[in-house]
């Protein structure tokens, strides 16, 4: 906040530009019913791996849009991988973005996660509306004032 408490974007013109890596998780759940139709990760809308990959590259490029009050920095590298956890039936999202800044990428990499989850939620809503988002956190940040690993 400004002297008037008022919302400011963070200044952050004297810090220095550093190699900044951040990643993230989130679990999408289904029944147990739900999740064996879609095991070959498709749907009537297509491919839910590739799209919500895609999904979820789109909006780390646009979260300063959606954030107010996150920094617009350039992007050098984003990974998202979706992975089956057959025991819990859930898919878990995870995603690592790169950038040379002056602030760090956490956001970018938490709104991976969550875009990605809610365009599986979106793709397979038609077998059920018993889908479940959870646990979106961040598992690692580096490269800034203080480094962070959730291990």
């Amino acid at each position: 906040l400004n002297k008037k408490n008022k919302p400011q974007i963070v200044n952050i013109s004297e810090k220095k530009i550093t190699e900044r890596i951040a990643k993230a998780e989130a679990l999408i759940c289904f029944k147990t019913s739900i999740f064996k139709k879609i095991q070959t990760m498709r749907t009537k809308k297509g491919n839910i791996e590739n799209i919500a990959i895609l999904a979820g590259i789109m909006g780390a490029k646009d979260t300063s849009k959606i954030i107010p009050l996150c920094h617009n920095i350039p992007i050098n590298h984003i990974n998202i991988d979706i992975t089956q956890i057959k025991k819990s039936n859930s898919l878990k999202v995870t995603s690592e973005v790169r950038t040379n800044a002056k602030t760090g990428v956490e956001m970018e990499a938490l709104v991976a996660v969550s875009i990605s989850c809610l365009t599986i939620y979106d793709m397979c809503k038609n077998l059920s509306k018993e889908i479940f988002i959870k646990s979106v956190k961040l598992i690692s940040k580096s490269g800034g004032n203080s480094d962070y690993d959730l291990d």
